[in-house]
């Protein structure tokens, strides 16, 4: 699977995007996001307080009960603000 990050998050986990063959067991964007947490401290730190990340799953606004698959590419990013 693809993992995107955007922004802030891309400097937390010092990244733009990771590719991650997902464990059996994990099924949706939730379950990605704990596993995530569980990679390093950057990752735990952008994905510590999740109303303030959106995700898509395969360019489309998702939830974190969206299922996924080893196909599947998540982008997680802030909020859009515009001026």
């Amino acid at each position: 699977m693809k993992i995107l990050y955007f922004a802030w998050m891309r400097e937390y986990i010092g990244t733009s995007s990771e590719e991650l063959e997902l464990p059996a067991e994990i099924k949706n964007v939730g379950m990605l996001t704990d596993h995530l947490k569980k990679q390093s401290e950057g990752h735990a730190k952008a994905l510590s307080n999740l109303k303030v990340v959106r995700v898509a799953v395969n360019q489309v606004y998702a939830n974190l009960d969206t299922p996924i698959t080893n196909d599947s590419e998540v982008a997680f990013f802030p909020p859009v603000t515009g001026g």
